[in-house]
């Protein structure tokens, strides 16, 4: 409001000014006081009973110098009142106020000089206190302070996405200028960002639950030829009466990190295929297919492996094994153990005896492995077969049939010094032995059981190609994200 502003419709009678609510204002407590010409005092709002003590009865029309000036300042504020009544320039400063307790107090003033329609000129006066407006200064220089000085990007969004404001680690962030974020939407801003950065804030902006440590990869315009990595948290910004203003997020750059553990993953996806077997040799009366597939909601790679290794007198070894863990340590111990258990075979020793070794080896190597371990005779039509804390295989005959073998589980490798139990049963031409690692069949979402039901519900054809057969069980059993390798080997005497 300018110093010469028309008051628009007379003061009229005096009155009490309504209170209202007004963020900043409501903390600064900010009254306001009408003065005509002659300094009587014509409107007393709420927040001017609560500063200078007085109620509306007691102040209106008395002269506010008398009310509130001790008598030693009372001519320098007669002066400065005739001075912007006279000139209409406003009047700035801090001045010492009588409280009604009879107490001394600075008062941050700035008085001006109002015209309404009739050419009668009053005097407005707006009044906080000192030490009040001197504290909440320095909380917003320290706002300010801390905002445009974090090294993490923050960022304020309204309810339809677009850009508040952004502090300069935002901007680096995105190489983007503030001023080219303010009023655009994020995906104008952010293009070849993953949509669920966009699906997180109206989410949060729905919810008003904040999302913590998003991890989020993409490119901005700050470096479009690669890929960079955020920790980004989402929480709503509401007013104090609840109406929901928009979303703000802090980001961290955790692009090295991202890319130090990418490049760990690769190679430990790189040690773990090399230590794989390639495809298989024909075996004599067996069909065999398999599959291997890393885990994709983690950057490791586990321990997961399959073998099939020729024995003696036209037999076969068939071997799924899954050691604990993650990364190159998992790797590398599975590397170990299927070497061990290629060294153990070819002794050709029975399945508990074979992982009776494999226990005491894993000790070891100070870690945890599970396997199933089952040796194929063609010559009579048996298969031989031992756990280690493993899930049973399944075994599809040729008739149709379908089941779980109910096998001694074991406890898993690693020097637990119990001993195995080796199983038999007859596996003619047409029947499949299905052996597999949990991550084929455990949900965070499922019960167990429940999965190994829909397992057995996919074998549901012993004449369907075995390669058919091993896709339709990932497609089906293994749901996007999953945290875990799967490991796949099914095997059908011929």
């Amino acid at each position: 409001m300018g110093a010469t502003e028309p008051l628009r419709g007379r003061p009229g009678t005096s009155g009490v000014v309504a209170a209202g609510t007004g963020g900043l204002l409501d903390v600064l407590n900010v009254a306001a006081v009408l003065l005509d010409s002659h300094g009587r005092i014509d409107l007393w709002s709420p927040q001017a009973e609560t500063l200078f003590g007085y109620s509306a009865e007691e102040a209106l029309g008395r002269y506010a110098g008398q009310l509130l000036i001790d008598e030693e300042d009372l001519e320098t504020v007669l002066g400065l009142f005739a001075q912007v009544m006279d000139d209409g320039e406003s009047w700035a400063g801090v001045f010492p106020i009588r409280h009604k307790d009879g107490s001394r107090r600075l008062v941050e003033f700035r008085n001006m000089r109002l015209l309404d329609e009739r050419r009668d000129y009053y005097a407005l006066g707006l009044a906080a206190d000192q030490a009040t407006l001197e504290q909440v200064e320095r909380n917003l220089s320290l706002s300010d302070q801390l905002v445009s000085q974090s090294p993490i990007g923050l960022a304020m969004l309204d309810t339809d996405l677009r850009y508040i404001s952004v502090n300069p680690a935002e901007e680096r962030m995105n190489g983007v200028p503030a001023t080219q974020h303010v009023g655009r939407h994020v995906s104008e801003v952010l293009p070849f960002l993953d949509q669920s950065f966009e699906g997180s804030m109206r989410a949060v902006l729905a919810t008003g639950i904040p999302i913590l440590d998003q991890y989020t990869v993409g490119r901005t315009a700050a470096d479009p030829d690669n890929d960079h990595a955020w920790s980004v948290s989402f929480y709503r910004l509401e007013a104090p009466n609840g109406t929901v203003l928009g979303v703000a997020t802090s980001s961290v750059d955790v692009t090295d990190r991202h890319r130090a553990v990418e490049e760990q993953r690769r190679t430990a996806l790189t040690l773990q295929r090399s230590l794989l077997p390639h495809p298989p040799p024909q075996r004599p009366g067996l069909d065999v297919a398999y599959r291997y597939r890393p885990a994709q909601a983690t950057v490791e790679i586990g321990g997961d492996w399959f073998d099939v290794i020729p024995l003696a007198g036209d037999k076969t070894a068939l071997v799924v094994g899954d050691v604990m863990g993650s990364g190159v340590t998992a790797a590398a111990a599975m590397g170990q153990l299927r070497t061990a258990t290629r060294t153990l075979a070819d002794l050709d020793l029975p399945p508990d005896q074979v992982l009776h070794h494999l226990d005491h080896i894993t000790d070891d190597l100070e870690t945890l492995a599970t396997c199933v371990y089952a040796v194929f005779d063609p010559g009579t039509a048996q298969c031989h077969v031992s756990l280690a804390g493993h899930l049973p295989p399944a075994l599809l005959h040729a008739d149709g049939a379908c089941e779980l073998l109910d096998l001694p589980t074991g406890a898993p490798l690693g020097g637990c010094g119990i001993r195995f139990d080796s199983t038999s049963f007859d596996f003619g031409p047409g029947d499949q032995l299905v052996l597999y690692t949990d991550g084929l069949v455990e949900r965070r979402d499922q019960p167990i059981d429940a999965c190994l039901a829909v397992l057995l519900a996919v074998l549901d054809d012993p004449t369907r190609p075995l390669d058919t057969t091993c896709d339709q069980l990932l497609r089906i059993l293994r749901a996007g994200g999953d945290h875990d390798d799967v490991a796949l080997l099914i095997a059908r005497a011929g």
